[in-house]
């Protein structure tokens, strides 16, 4: 469970990235968190992850505050990035064992969860080459599959389709839904508001830094009596504020 209580965070005294957000992401269910550019999402997943700092308020993962209890808390979470460029002079297979060491995870549900997973995103081949050699879209994958080697019950991810093949993207989602199924809670990012639509138990809509709307699809549609689109009623809303 993933909670965020009145959170907010401005830069240099300017105006407000994020301003007195709250809200809860269940355990077992997969949360999609929407806006427009500038939003606020990328900020406040980098408050969640704790590497951005929260000016005030307070968020918890599983009870831990990201902020007294850094280290434990982000024991209980993996995280994808919004870019997948890093740790480029290492091999695939080198950045998936650091993931693992780092976690922890045994030599034996390592090995297999790589075997299984590299070859569920077709990626298997390039285990031996360089992140820097990859496109994004490969990149993307071994990000991806770094998250999944440790079995966290919270996974965080900040517009993780962008870059990926339709099978992946098919893959990804698969996977979501089998995380949230085991009670993981599943707190994404995406523009993709047809994704949003059809995979996510709840949603966020953030704009200008406050949350202008939490809940399911159908709660929407009832507070606006409208029985349309998630896009048409985003762009509805966004518009509004």
């Amino acid at each position: 469970m993933i909670e965020i209580k009145n959170v907010s965070k401005s830069y240099e005294g300017e105006k407000y990235a994020v301003k007195n957000l709250s809200l809860t992401v269940n355990s077992g269910e997969i949360f999609g968190f929407l806006g427009p550019n500038g939003a606020g999402k990328t900020t406040t997943i980098k408050m969640i992850n704790g590497i951005n700092s929260i000016d005030s308020g307070t968020i918890y993962i599983d009870n831990k505050n990201i902020k007294k209890e850094s280290v434990e808390a982000k024991k209980l979470f993996t995280y994808v990035p919004d870019s997948p460029d890093m740790f480029l002079k290492l091999k695939a297979i080198e950045y998936l064992n650091f993931i693992g060491d780092v976690y922890k995870v045994s030599s034996s549900e390592r090995e297999s969860k790589i075997n299984d997973l590299t070859k569920r995103f077709d990626i298997y081949d390039s285990l031996n080459e360089k992140l820097i050699s990859l496109s994004h879209g490969m990149r993307q994958k071994i990000i991806l599959i770094g998250s999944l080697l440790p079995d966290t019950p919270n996974w965080i991810l900040d517009e993780p389709m962008v870059g990926l093949d339709p099978k992946s993207s098919h893959e990804l989602k698969e996977i979501m839904r089998e995380k949230a199924s085991k009670g993981c809670s599943v707190f994404f990012s995406t523009h993709v508001l047809e994704v949003a639509e059809k995979l996510c138990d709840r949603i966020g809509i953030i704009n200008k830094g406050e949350l202008i709307y939490e809940g399911t699809l159908d709660e929407l549609q009832k507070e606006q009596h409208n029985n349309s689109s998630l896009e048409e009623l985003f762009l509805e809303l966004t518009k509004k504020d």
